[in-house]
């Protein structure tokens, strides 16, 4: 990776390894400790990071802070470094994809797929820094106000701390970190341990483009360790996390009063109503929906509702389009997925698929797992207690789960903690509309699947699926304080 990589020697004269150093204050940095980085498909170490202790952490809050209040750029000089760290993302495309297929598992198809969101995403960011605005406020419309005029300016919060996972490692860091910047902010960066090499990546390509030191500064670590670390620091302004529900709700109770925006997943549901014109076309849709990225998205296809007229022949063409899912080679542009993150998490889905057939529910295809691989699997005869149910799989795993009533179809999709997106098959404007008014989510796809995301619209959830919404123009708003300016012009 170009100059940020040092070789450190090995057992072996003729190995190298990776040792990645942090970004703090424009320098790269050393850790207490170090951290392995394994290729998720062969299991073998392809790097080292060094990772932060109370010193580093400091270190990055310190630099952060004093870049905010020293380093002055101009929205148009913020739009500039931002799209050049686009080109230049877009220019090493293939560095970032194979790196990404590496240490996340994803097939190079998808990896590629992700860099090119990413690409836009910083487009979309960069765009809002000359879009920042605030509104005029009617005074004179309210009594003895005549003489005074007032409007809004939005100013940046200061220090913003990005925390991010390992599904989408590249495109959710450019979700947080291109709108904190273009709105004005600094940044201290804490990727997912299991996906730190094109956080490394990243960081260089802002460098490349010109973002002063302090600006951006990564560092790594457990996120039990440095998360503490850092929602201990006052100064950081605001947080914006992407991951469990678990370690969400012990952020947002550390960080008080300051401002926090959380995306924690969901086990996202579809509706198929009797009405759809192509059952099949359908039943693909939602099975490469459960299965892309390993089921590793947290609007993955995890349960779909169908109507019990065309329940039957769902579930025939939805083992057939699991069956269909090719597994294999990584940098082969046809494999379609590829290992779990982890052996441990590829093992929890498997004890909650075995735990599901235990208490009653079909494996309809798959179930078997090897090593961190998890075979794209279907269920059907689940009920809503059943924890691949109730609960986020992260994995290749979906359900199926007959209706007779559109009424209980959603009464069924709300009967859960989480509300991300939920998708609705139909040609029926009523249904469509008794479904946009009644689901409790964040975002309603009519006519397509709960997967659906493009970068630059609002994105987020209900209930605990989180606080605050994701899509440059409207994470920017989050990102700045409103502040209001009066103007008593007879005085």
């Amino acid at each position: 990776m170009r100059r940020i990589i040092e070789k450190k020697q090995t057992r072996k004269e003729d190995d190298t390894m990776q040792s990645i150093h942090m970004l703090i204050g424009g320098k790269r940095v050393a850790g207490e400790d170090t951290l392995p980085v394994y290729h998720k498909a062969t299991g073998e170490q392809i790097a080292e990071v060094a990772t932060a202790g109370e010193k580093q952490v400091r270190a990055a809050v310190d630099a952060a802070e004093r870049a905010f209040y020293e380093v002055k750029l101009s929205p148009y000089e913020r739009y500039e470094i931002i799209m050049c760290a686009a080109n230049l993302m877009r220019e090493r495309r293939e560095e970032f994809a194979t790196t990404l297929s590496a240490e996340a598992g994803k097939p190079i198809r998808d990896a590629r797929g992700e860099i090119d969101r990413a690409y836009q995403t910083l487009i979309l960011s960069a765009e809002e820094a000359k879009r920042l605005r605030g509104e005029t406020v009617p005074l004179a419309g309210a009594p003895g106000c005549a003489g005074r005029m007032a409007f809004t300016i939005r100013r940046p919060l200061g220090v913003v701390c990005a925390i991010t996972p390992f599904n989408f490692p590249v495109n959710l860091a450019a979700h947080k970190i291109g709108p904190a910047l273009a709105a004005g902010n600094t940044v201290v960066y804490k990727p997912a341990s299991a996906t730190p090499l094109t956080a490394s990546l990243l960081c260089e390509v802002f460098q490349e483009a010109g973002l002063p030191a302090g600006c951006l500064n990564l560092i790594y670590g457990a996120g039990g360790t440095v998360g503490k670390l850092l929602t201990a620091d006052e100064r950081i302004r605001m947080f914006s996390f992407t991951g469990s529900v678990p370690v969400g709700k012990a952020l947002h109770e550390a960080v008080g009063f300051r401002r926090i925006s959380l995306e924690l997943g969901s086990n996202s549901a579809n509706i198929v109503h009797e009405d759809v014109d192509d059952i099949t076309w359908v039943a693909e849709h939602c099975a490469r929906h459960a299965f892309v990225n390993a089921g590793q998205v947290c609007i993955s296809c995890q349960r779909v509702y169908v109507a019990r007229s065309i329940y039957e022949e769902f579930c025939a063409a939805a083992v057939e389009a699991a069956e269909n899912f090719r597994s294999g080679d990584l940098m082969d542009v046809y494999t379609q997925i590829g290992p779990m993150i982890s052996e441990r998490e590829a093992e929890r889905i498997e004890e909650w698929v075995d735990e599901a057939e235990d208490e009653g529910a079909r494996v309809l295809t798959g179930g078997n797992r090897t090593g961190a691989f998890y075979e794209p699997t279907v269920l059907t005869d689940v009920t809503p207690a059943m924890k691949v149910v109730a609960e986020e799989t992260f994995a290749p795993v979906f359900s199926i789960i007959p209706y007779d009533r559109i009424e209980e179809a959603v009464a069924a999709v709300n009967n859960t903690r989480y509300g991300l997106q939920a998708g609705v098959f139909t040609r029926s404007l009523a249904i469509a509309n008794y479904c946009a008014e009644h689901l409790e989510v964040g975002g309603v796809i009519i006519g397509d699947g709960a997967t659906f995301r493009m970068d630059n619209m609002p994105y987020g959830g209900v209930k605990d699926s989180g606080i605050g919404k994701e899509g440059p123009a409207y994470a920017i708003r989050e990102l700045t304080e409103e502040k209001l300016i009066v103007l008593n012009v007879e005085a």
